[in-house]
C-alpha cells in the first residue's frame, strides 16, 4: 500500500511541477492513439455502413473477419506490422519501423475493426422503416447514408470511445513496432512497462495514473457531448 501511495503522490508531482519528460511522453501518446482513431474513423464508418445496408456475396465472412478483429490480440499486430516494415519486409524501404508513424499503423489496424464492428451495430439497430422513408423522398443513396449516421451519432461516438479506449491503453503492438525508444517512441503503456520492469514501481504507478486521468478526461469530453446530443 506504500508503493501505491507513493506512485499516487509522485503522478501529483509531476503533474504540478510539468515535468518535461512526461508531458512528451503523455502528449505522444495523445498524438499517436487520436491519430490512430481518427484513421480508424476514416475507413472504418465507410465500412461497417456498407456491411450493414448492402448484401454481397461474402458479406458474412466479413461481418465475421471484423467482429474477429475486435478481439485481436494487439501482440499479433505488432507482430505482423512489425514483419511487414522490417528491413527485408515488403514494406522494409520505407524506413518506418521504430517510428511514431509504425505506431500509429499497428493501432489503426487495432482500433478499425472496433469502429467498423461498433458502427455496423449502430446502423443496424436503425428502425428497418427509416431507410424506407428517405428512400420514398428521393434522396441518392449517399444522401441516405448520412442521414443514417446522424441518426445513429449516439451509438456512433460510443464507437469513438471504444476505439481510442482500444488503443490508448494497448502496449503490446506499440513495444514491437515502436521499440520504446526515449524521446521518441516512447508512450504512457511502453513507459509504465520500463519503469515496472526497472523496480521503480513508485513511478509505474505514477504513469499509470497519469494514463487513466487522461483517457478518463478524453472520455468524459466525448460523454458530454454524447449526453447533450440525447437531449435534443
Amino acid at each position: 500500500m506504500g508503493v501505491l501511495a507513493d506512485g499516487v503522490v509522485q503522478a501529483f508531482q509531476l503533474l504540478i511541477h510539468g515535468d518535461p519528460k512526461v508531458i512528451q511522453i503523455a502528449l505522444l501518446s495523445l498524438v499517436v492513439s487520436g491519430m490512430a482513431t481518427l484513421l480508424s474513423l476514416c475507413a472504418g464508418i465507410p465500412v461497417g455502413s456498407a456491411l450493414a445496408l448492402a448484401r454481397f456475396p461474402g458479406r458474412q465472412v466479413l461481418v465475421s473477419l471484423v467482429n474477429t478483429g475486435m478481439g485481436a490480440p494487439p501482440v499479433v499486430v505488432g507482430l505482423v506490422v512489425t514483419i511487414f516494415l522490417w528491413r527485408s519486409g515488403p514494406l522494409g524501404v520505407l524506413h518506418l519501423l521504430y517510428t511514431p508513424s509504425a505506431m500509429i499503423t499497428a493501432q489503426f489496424i487495432i482500433a478499425f475493426p472496433v469502429v467498423a464492428g461498433f458502427t455496423m451495430a449502430a446502423v443496424q439497430q436503425l428502425d428497418p422503416k427509416l431507410r424506407l422513408q428517405i428512400q420514398a423522398l428521393g434522396a441518392s443513396r449517399f444522401q441516405m447514408v448520412w442521414l443514417l449516421l446522424r441518426e445513429a451519432r449516439l451509438p456512433l461516438l460510443a464507437a469513438v470511445m471504444a476505439g481510442f479506449g482500444a488503443v490508448i491503453s494497448e502496449v503490446g503492438a506499440s513495444m514491437m513496432v515502436g521499440g520504446n525508444i526515449s524521446g521518441q517512441t516512447r508512450v504512457l503503456t511502453t513507459s509504465i512497462v520500463a519503469e515496472a520492469s526497472r523496480g521503480d514501481f513508485a513511478l509505474a504507478i505514477a504513469l499509470s495514473v497519469i494514463l487513466l486521468a487522461l483517457v478518463y478526461l478524453v472520455n468524459l469530453a466525448l460523454t458530454l457531448i454524447q449526453q447533450r446530443g440525447r437531449t435534443r
